[in-house]
């Protein structure tokens, strides 16, 4: 009868793995997922850094050519994002999936905002002949902006994917690990926004 009972989560091997049992792993991998996601951006923040201390005089200038109302736009962008798609994990946490379905809308709105605020920024930088190669500044500026920018893009595929998997009824308050480890991946986007906003817009 134990077999019975638990042969959904029989493995090849005679091991039974439980649904937290797969949540557990699903949450560990994630993490050491963003730990590389971290590590990437933890070498471009300290050859900014190192960059920064050797040549002070062009940073300093050169980030004055920033749009700091832009850039403090989307950062509020994405801490809401960040607020809205924590809020859809706690509802599907609750059984709600037509919550979850709105907040991930948002949330996805929020990264399209973003997208089209850095093009207009992007935009303007290039009609007033500011490029990669002006300095090693806007090197950085758009290796590390531009980098970023990626991070949503994916960021905003993983959540459509949620989305459209919550609409077939994929999870509920017993199977929430799709849409929590999206959170995860989505935080991590908004984190790394908040060191690259300070260290370009307001420190530089």
């Amino acid at each position: 009868m134990s077999v019975v009972q638990h042969s959904e989560g029989l493995h090849s091997d005679g091991h039974f793995v439980t649904r937290q049992d797969k949540y557990s792993s699903a949450k560990l991998g994630m993490w050491l997922f963003l730990a590389t996601e971290l590590l990437l951006f933890g070498g471009l923040f300290t050859g900014y850094a190192i960059y920064r201390a050797k040549y002070p005089e062009i940073f300093f200038e050169s980030h004055e050519h920033l749009n700091l109302v832009l850039g403090t736009a989307n950062t509020l962008i994405l801490i809401f994002s960040s607020f809205s798609v924590a809020a859809g994990v706690t509802a599907i946490q609750r059984g709600n999936r037509k919550l979850l379905t709105v907040l991930l809308i948002v949330t996805i709105v929020c990264g399209a905002l973003f997208g089209v605020n850095k093009f207009v920024e992007y935009s303007a930088k290039f009609h007033h002949g500011i490029y990669p190669s002006t300095n090693i500044f806007f090197g950085l500026y758009f290796m590390m902006t531009a980098l970023h920018m990626i991070h949503v893009v994916v960021g905003m595929a993983v959540l459509f994917v949620i989305l459209v998997l919550n609409l077939k009824g994929k999870y509920n308050e017993n199977n929430y690990t799709g849409p929590e480890m999206a959170a995860l991946y989505w935080h991590l986007v908004d984190v790394v926004w908040i060191f690259l906003f300070g260290l370009l817009y307001l420190v530089a």
